[in-house]
């Protein structure tokens, strides 16, 4: 069988990586069908994608079947899923904030989650690549180095309803994986600050940093630090563990390394220089941090990572699937150059 003969569902087609994986299916000649809330968009975003396709994979035409289908919502599962040998399932709720009640955030990721994996067992889909994410491995430890065996606590102070449900959703799904009920095999990506261009101007949430630090939203930068990965090298590690035998029943770190916004800021004053008097003037004190963190949710957030420099490691990847991602300053860049072009910042 040939892969023009395999159909790949990809969930929530709108989304940043959802549509760097489209591109990617694309280019290696699978058929494609994606899933979207209502088919308004549907017109926008092949034309997005014909553009994205020519820029970044050499591609005149990408061909969707688009389908009806909402996590939050039991109908429309099952035709989604219905004639597919593989499924992405990279739709998930995501959060700036905390809600209110953090059940908002973790029940539609759970039960998302779960009704397109049992939807797929049981239409007789071979094989899921779940995106997860580093929040469900590096929270609630008092350590500074982290593999694909750790796991968040979402019993410790302060785990964000956010960690949470990335946490809960993964654990559901390899649960179902491992019972007795479920014949499919599971993949799932792990991915840090997910960069790099974004291809219209509804772009992932993650990119909001970038725009942050160029709209001069950042007076000064906190010295915290994250991991980064490049979008394209997020979508390469989906098609790698969708194709590669022996990634079935593991989980890969997606980062490429872990920068500090201080040096973020450095990268972007070099490369994107007419930005320089929006850049941050220098580095914020931890103490003006954590006072706004008094305040702000969001700065609160930041305050309990000063300091704190987690380091991701990204050989599991590298060494079983042969993934080789782009650095932490590329994937910056990408990010701020996208941002510029298509007029979602503007030029000074």
């Amino acid at each position: 069988m040939t892969n023009e003969d395999k159909t790949v569902l990809v969930t929530g087609g709108s989304g940043f990586i959802a549509t760097h994986c489209i591109l990617k299916l694309a280019a290696a000649g699978y058929k494609i069908k994606s899933t979207v809330r209502n088919l308004d968009r549907v017109s926008d975003l092949n034309k997005i994608l014909d553009k994205a396709g020519s820029t970044y994979e050499r591609l005149n035409k990408i061909e969707v079947d688009w389908v009806i289908a909402d996590l939050t919502k039991d109908e429309g599962w099952s035709e989604a899923v219905k004639g597919c040998d593989y499924v992405m399932h990279v739709a998930s709720p995501v959060a700036l904030e905390e809600p209110k009640d953090e059940n908002d955030l973790i029940v539609p990721a759970r039960e998302g989650t779960m009704r397109v994996i049992k939807a797929a067992n049981e239409e007789g889909v071979k094989k899921i690549v779940l995106t997860s994410s580093v929040a469900a491995i590096i929270y609630g430890h008092e350590k500074d180095s982290f593999n694909e065996e750790d796991w968040t606590d979402t019993e410790a102070k302060g785990c964000s309803a956010y960690n949470k449900s990335k946490t809960y959703a993964e654990k559901a799904a390899w649960d179902f994986i491992n019972s007795d009920e479920c014949n499919m095999e599971l993949s799932v990506i792990n991915p840090s600050l997910v960069l790099g261009p974004v291809l219209e101007s509804d772009f992932g949430t993650s990119v909001e940093v970038v725009k942050r630090f160029l709209n001069g939203g950042f007076p000064l930068a906190p010295n915290i630090s994250f991991g980064i990965v490049d979008v394209r090298d997020v979508a390469q590690l989906h098609m790698l563990a969708l194709e590669s035998p022996q990634a079935s029943g593991n989980r890969f770190i997606a980062s490429s390394e872990t920068m500090a916004i201080p040096l973020i800021s450095e990268v972007l004053r070099e490369k994107i220089p007419e930005f320089q008097k929006k850049l941050p003037k220098g580095t914020a004190p931890d103490f003006l941090i954590k006072l706004l963190g008094l305040f702000s949710p969001l700065m609160k957030t930041v305050a309990d990572q000063l300091g704190k420099t987690k380091k991701l490691d990204n050989s599991k990847a590298k060494n079983l699937l042969g993934w080789q991602p782009r650095s932490g300053e590329e994937a910056v860049v990408a990010s701020a150059k996208s941002l510029i072009e298509f007029n979602i910042v503007k030029s000074p």
